[in-house]
């Protein structure tokens, strides 16, 4: 995989330049104008001209970044320029690893397209929600469809849908579709896509196994790496509590009542977690609601909603809202359980602080996981004091043995492994 590299660094190191320099129809130009958008970000200025010349993509930017909007507006523009046909077939292809994240890149196209002279037919599939109206949705045709792998696997297999039309293929967030364990259902959806097509990758961190299938994906990428910007890097501030593990839930709820907390973001490890974690906090007359993969869309939704909205005070999620998920002045996120990888945690305090706001990441750390939380240091570069509150100082010892599992990262896990090996035969 021969690739030209582009490192980007702050817009302020780069001349200006506008949205209409970058080859755009005046439709799409009107639509960036009535979001408010001023000047393209990085990624934007990189990807929108290879995307249009027909190239494969290797793209890595932050949350934040407008990584959609890079591959939405060329691959709008593409879609504009070809010939009609009737009835409509899919031409582009977008997969993405959760159900929230799919619904926010559709809304992204379908917004981005409004102007445009001929309409421009999105539709956004996943599971956890009846097949039937999505079946429904599909007749006619399609231009653009933004999915959860499985859910297309299965529309695929009630004939709702076709992928022998598809000239464009956006991998969105890739490390963590392969993270997930998609890399069987993305093996099979790229043996029924044309051989001939464009290839867009998007990926916050490359491990092997993501590197692996860009090497088997793409042709002579364009590689672009939009680096932090020191200036514009969230105001975050993080610190970690010691405290044993049965007094986590009573140590938040105090927490909350002595800073006023207004909404809070629980990260905890397991399903199961969340919804014993929320009724407890509800049991003592805190609103809160778990969030978590096996909820219904529907209850997914809602309760984000009322999150947003603050109809209730606390969320306690599993990682599935450690990424695609944006929630406007969120003051506080809580690792009630610590992540399973520097990466997780990255992304999991990256749901505070954002768009210039302050925000605050706290970790609870207890005798069982401080030897991992010290890991989690190390590769995060940080050395954060041990606080304690009173009343809740820990009595709990380390346990002879390691928790099992430790942090995700050098050494590759046996899924890794298998998703690595799946990903080497595309």
């Amino acid at each position: 995989m021969d690739t030209e590299a582009l490192k980007l660094g702050a817009p302020n190191e780069h001349p200006f330049m506008p949205f209409s320099s970058l080859g755009l129809s005046p439709a799409l130009l009107r639509a960036v104008n009535a979001r408010a958008y001023t000047a393209p970000t990085a990624i934007q200025t990189a990807a929108i001209p290879a995307v249009l010349q027909g190239r494969d993509v290797l793209g890595s930017a932050q949350t934040g970044s407008g990584k959609t909007a890079a591959f939405a507006l060329p691959l709008l523009q593409q879609l504009a320029q070809a010939p009609k046909e009737k009835p409509r077939r899919a031409r582009t292809l977008v997969l993405v690893p959760t159900r929230e994240l799919a619904a926010q890149v559709g809304e992204e196209f379908r917004s981005l397209a409004q102007h445009l002279a001929d309409p421009v037919k999105v539709t956004v599939v996943f599971g956890g929600v009846s097949i039937n109206p999505q079946m429904m949705g599909l007749r006619g045709g399609t231009d653009i469809v933004v999915a959860t792998p499985g859910r297309l696997l299965d529309l695929i297999e009630h004939n709702a849908l076709t992928l022998g039309s598809v000239s464009t293929l956006v991998l969105d967030e890739a490390d963590r579709l392969l993270d997930l364990g998609f890399a069987e259902e993305l093996e099979h959806v790229l043996a029924l896509l044309p051989a001939q097509r464009q290839n867009l990758f998007f990926s916050a961190t490359f491990p092997p196994a993501v590197q692996a299938l860009a090497q088997t994906l793409l042709h002579e990428p364009v590689r672009i790496d939009v680096l932090p910007e020191p200036q514009n890097e969230p105001d975050i501030e993080q610190r970690a509590m010691t405290v044993d593990a049965g007094k986590r839930t009573q140590l938040l709820r105090q927490l909350m009542t002595q800073h006023g907390w207004s909404r809070v973001l629980v990260f905890v490890a397991t399903k199961h977690a969340a919804e014993i974690v929320a009724d407890k906090l509800r049991k003592a007359g805190i609103d809160a609601e778990p969030f978590h993969g096996e909820l219904s869309q529907g209850k997914r939704t809602q309760v984000l909603a009322d999150f947003k909205a603050s109809r209730i005070s606390v969320m306690v999620a599993t990682d599935v809202a450690a990424r695609g998920i944006d929630i406007a002045q969120l003051p506080v996120v809580v690792n009630y359980d610590l992540p399973r990888s520097t990466t997780d945690y990255t992304h999991r305090i990256g749901r505070t602080g954002r768009a210039g706001e302050r925000g605050l990441a706290l970790s609870f750390v207890s005798a069982a996981t401080e030897a991992h939380f010290r890991l989690i240091e190390k590769r995060q570069g940080l050395k954060l004091a041990r606080e304690q509150v009173a009343g809740f100082e820990p009595t709990d010892t380390a346990p002879a043995v390691p928790s099992i599992g430790g942090i995700k990262g050098k050494r590759p896990s046996k899924k890794d492994k298998l998703r690595a090996a799946a990903a080497r035969k595309q």
